[in-house]
Parts: structure tokens; sequence; C-alpha cells
């Protein structure tokens, strides 16, 4: 039997999961917890890494890396860290997005030029701050990775750091239509020309470690998640976890204007449209702790509600938000009365969720032209039960719910299976088990939200 390990280091922990690369089949896992915050130091993430690969590494022959898109690590001559990694959901470059777009000619240039119009989760936007805030790490900085390379050159011990076109088209500074980075718009960046990653295809070995192990490109969190799902034309996927996303795949790139879908490019020579919210299951994490509830409990009093929560209607920007791009933002609460109950607030905050997410939909499909053939629901809070139930009331057609999996981790190792078989596609593996749920639209609901949405400005 051959193995591979896929790993995803994400924003939260880092999770490996050790494959048989002929089948898929999940053989062991093993996690462990990431420094907190919007801004971390970077060497935690290899501890977690050495933590949660030990005793796997060493019975796998190759291995890749899915991990959180944008985050900026900045290293100087010496390889170490001269700031904090700035993560995809620290806003604080929101001001320095603007300055970029402006500079590159408004935002139908600048998602011409890269795909998609900067908001301040991307990576140039957060070297820009490094240029403007802390100019003397600025000045010290000389090569820039993603999280995700930084973990895989820290798998090889060094060397050459390499990626691929998946998560490079995440940074600001890589043409999606040309396929190559922008080292130009990194300099624009940061202030002056830094080193970049070389890009690796998914089907070839990057590196290979003194003992011999395959390290494959690795890929942003979405792109792996679409590899593991084998997504087609057609499909959407909505994830709910951390951030909230809502993904296609097109054969085409992409070029959003109104910077509501980001233009990605995906881990094998297609594209992944993309709509990302930052608000997603901390909706739920929030309510719960509010109403003094579990998760469990909260779905139970969200679905003794009627749909509509009895006229009480959430914007639930709550740290600001990325789609729409309101980095200042809060969340609102609208039409509370002396009767609302706690089953109201329950269900408010799940449809709010969903609403959210249903927007993201709306913008894919305005976007790519084409309605999706089919939704799959993915991510942590995929596995609540009022969010199964009311997901094709709120999106208005069925949800396929893949069975609970760590998928970033499972397109990493197709990925590495990939690169160890050296083929023209990634290996053929099983479909994942999953479970369809039907519901009557309720069109209603999301009028209220659009409404509050609209009206919130802020």
């Amino acid at each position: 039997m051959t193995l591979v390990i896929g790993v995803d280091s994400s924003t939260q922990s880092t999770k490996a999961l050790l494959v048989d690369a002929d089948s898929g089949a999940v053989l062991e896992s093993q996690h462990a917890p990431h420094p907190t915050g919007t801004s971390v130091d970077p060497r935690g993430w290899l501890d977690a890494f050495d933590k949660a690969s030990a005793g796997l590494v060493e019975r796998a022959e190759a291995i890749a890396v899915g991990g959180q898109q944008h985050g900026m690590v900045a290293l100087d001559d010496a390889d170490s860290p001269v700031h904090d990694a700035i993560l995809w959901n620290d806003t604080r470059s929101s001001q320095e997005a603007l300055d970029l777009i402006e500079e590159m000619g408004g935002p139908a240039a600048c998602a011409e030029a890269v795909g998609s119009v900067l908001v301040a989760s991307f990576t140039s936007t957060k070297l820009r701050w490094l240029r403007d805030h802390e100019p003397d790490a600025a000045a010290r900085t000389t090569r820039v990775l993603l999280p995700h390379d930084y973990v895989s050159r820290h798998i090889v011990g060094g060397g050459d750091p390499f990626t691929d076109r998946g998560d490079a088209s995440g940074t600001g500074y890589f043409s999606t239509r040309d396929d190559a980075w922008r080292p130009d718009l990194a300099e624009a960046a940061i202030g002056h020309p830094v080193e970049l990653p070389r890009i690796v295809a998914s089907s070839e070995v990057a590196a290979v470690t003194a003992s011999g192990l395959k390290v494959a490109a690795g890929t942003g969190d979405n792109m792996a998640a679409a590899l593991a799902l084998d997504l087609k034309p057609g499909d959407v996927v909505v994830s709910i976890g951390t951030s909230g996303v809502a993904s296609a795949i097109t054969n085409e790139p992409v070029s959003d204007p109104t910077g509501s879908v980001t233009g990605f490019a995906d881990a094998t020579s297609r594209f992944l449209p993309l709509v990302a919210t930052i608000n997603a299951a901390r909706i739920l994490e929030l309510q719960s702790t509010l109403l003094g509830v579990d998760h469990d409990e909260l779905a139970r009093l969200a679905l003794a509600a009627p749909s509509g929560a009895n006229g009480l209607t959430v914007l639930p920007y709550y740290d600001g938000e990325r789609t729409p791009s309101r980095p200042d933002a809060t969340g609102t609460w609208a039409g509370l009365t002396t009767a609302t109950t706690r089953e109201d607030l329950a269900r408010a905050a799940v449809e709010a969720l969903l609403c959210s997410l249903a927007d993201a939909i709306d913008h894919l499909s305005a976007t790519t032209g084409t309605s999706p053939k089919r939704i799959l629901m993915v991510g942590g809070a995929a596995s609540n039960p009022a969010i199964r139930t009311l997901a094709p009331a709120i999106f208005g057609r069925p949800v396929t719910v893949p069975a609970p999996g760590e998928y970033v981790a499972l397109g990493a190792a197709r990925q590495a299976a990939w690169a160890l078989a050296g083929t023209p596609e990634p290996p053929a593996w099983a479909p994942v088990a999953s479970e369809t749920y039907e519901a009557e639209p309720t069109p209603l609901v999301r009028e209220a939200y659009a409404l509050l949405r609209d009206r919130e400005t802020i």
C-alpha cells in the first residue's frame, strides 16, 4: 500500500491525514492547535505541524500542505520572520487595499491585472501596511511566502521555496490570465523587490527531503477542498467554517470589477471564482454564548421558531465584513420587540448566516453567468441540524452535504498522490458519501435580509 499525507494548516490548527494513495481511504488522523489571533508568530505553525505529523511522516512516500490563504509571511535574509504573520481575517490593511486599487487604475484595472479587486485579506495589502506602519521590518524583508509555503519549506528543511498557482492567485501580485507572478506589484506594495516562491504544478514533485519524502506544491485551503470533492463546472461549494465561502469551478478566468467575486486559480489548470465572508460559524458561536446554550440546543431553538423569526432580522457583520467590503461594520439587529423569544433569536442568527451565503452564491452566478447545478455544503457548521434543514429553504434549491471530513487535508493528500504518480490528471478516488436536503423556498426571509443589508451602509 502506498501512503501519502495531506496537511491542513488552517487558521486554528494543523490537521494531518495518512491516506491510501490508491483509494483515498483515510487511515489515521492527528491534529495540533495554532496560536490564536489574526496576527501570529508563524513559527507556531511549524511546531503544530511537527506534533500533528509525528509518527505519520515516516510511513508516507509523499506529502502536500493545504493552507489558509493570503497570510503574509515576511522573512529577512536569514529567513527569520520580520513581523508576525498577518492573517486573512485581519482587516487592518483595508485603507491600504483602497490605496493599491487606486494606484493600479481603479477596480476594473485591478481585477484585470490580478483577477480580483483587492480587499484587506490579500497579501499585497498587508505588505503595504508593513511598509507604512513598520518601515524597519519592511526594509528587512527579502522574501515573502504564504502560510502553506512556509510549512512546506519547513518539511523540506529549507532551500528554494515553492508554491502553486492556486494559492498564489490570492496574493494580489499574481496574474490569473498569464498564470504568472507580477513581481512589479509585490515591489510596489512593499517598496522594494522581494523574492517570491517558484510555482510548481500539482502533478509535479516540488522537492524531496533528506529521508526521501516527496513534497508536492501544496495549495490554498479552498483549492485543496475543491480537489478533495472533485468539483466540476456547475458545482458550487458552500463552506461554513471560521470564514464563509462559496466557490465554483470554471474553465476560463473570471474578473469581477465590483470586487464581490475573487477570480482565483484552482489547483489544477482551471479557475476557482470565490466569494468569502469573514463572519460565518462564529455567528452561531456568538448566539450560543448569548443564549447560554450549546450548538445542539441552538439548533433546536431555531427549528422551533417560524420562518422569518417573527420579524426579527440580523445583519451579522460582527467583525467587519469582506463581502460586501465593509471592514468597519458591526452587527445589526432589527425587529426586536417585547414578544421576541429565545427561539426567534436563534432562528434569526441561523437565517442571517444562510442569507449571507445565499448572497455569495448569487454573486457567483452573476459573475460566471451560470446558475449552480449542484450546491454542496461543507465545514464544521454544516453538521448543525438547523443549518442543514434551513439551507435549502434559504438557498431555494436542494443542498448536498458530504459526510463530515477534513476536506482540505484530504485534497492535499490527493495532490500528494497526484505528484507521486506524475499523471496528467489527479488519481480517481471514490466519491465521498453525502446526503441531500430539500425544503420549500422562503424568499420572504431573503427579502427582509436584503432590506436590512442595503439600509446599513457602514
